[in-house]
């Protein structure tokens, strides 16, 4: 894809993803369903970096179509914590709610969120036990090894996080003890994650879409969730 053709999908990624800031910023409560239909399961939504849980309100209706039971973690805000921080807040509303073997939703930043958390319940020999909260992870276009362009944005703290030589990033790349526990879903073209890296030891699943944002709502991706949850 050539640069004009980068740049024209990068400017309709960020107007997609400004137009769900500004319906983030209506009140109202966050989904909190009753339990999942059978063969569903309990989803926790982890939004990426300054996205609430409304930014992913169409793949919300898709795992609700299916059956699955979804919440959100109003702590959360617009995800500006640092991922342990993000990590703490998700399994303190888990273990409010009582949640056991849930999965985890996650889009960008909250794909290593969900990673935490399930390295986490690793290191504690829970992984696997029906009482663990957490099951596993779909997470859409994370960058699991860090993006190039947050070197270009030294000043806000919860993107410089996403730097390649981050030590957070470096230690959850390092812990493969969940990796199969992980399904690592991505856009062909992602302008916002150059050079993408497939997650080792995950399911990675590929699509033929662009943008980093807009995949969001797009029914393929839908598919391929719902797939990964099954």
């Amino acid at each position: 894809m050539n640069r004009a053709a980068v740049a024209w999908w990068w400017l309709a990624d960020w107007a997609y993803a400004l137009r769900w800031q500004l319906r983030s910023l209506r009140r109202g409560s966050p989904p909190h369903d009753g339990p999942p239909a059978p063969g569903c399961r309990d989803v926790v939504l982890v939004p990426g970096v300054y996205e609430s849980w409304r930014f992913l309100a169409p793949l919300t209706e898709a795992l609700r179509g299916a059956g699955h039971a979804v919440h959100a973690v109003e702590a959360l805000g617009f995800q500006r914590a640092s991922i342990t921080d993000g990590a703490d807040l998700v399994r303190a509303f888990a273990a409010e709610r009582g949640l056991r073997g849930a999965a985890l939703v996650a889009h960008s930043k909250g794909g290593l969120v969900g990673k935490l958390l399930l390295v986490q319940d690793a290191g504690a020999g829970a992984l696997g036990r029906p009482d663990a909260p957490f099951e596993r992870l779909v997470a859409v276009n994370t960058p699991f090894a860090g993006s190039s362009l947050a070197r270009w944005v030294p000043l806000l703290r919860s993107v410089r996080a996403f730097r390649p030589d981050d030590p957070l990033l470096a230690r959850l790349a390092a812990a493969h003890g969940a990796d199969d526990r992980i399904t690592a879903v991505r856009s062909a073209v992602d302008p916002t994650t150059p050079r993408p890296r497939d997650l080792p030891g995950a399911r990675n699943v590929r699509l033929p879409v662009v943008g980093h944002f807009r995949v969001l709502s797009d029914p393929r991706l839908h598919r391929a969730v719902l797939d990964s949850l099954r």
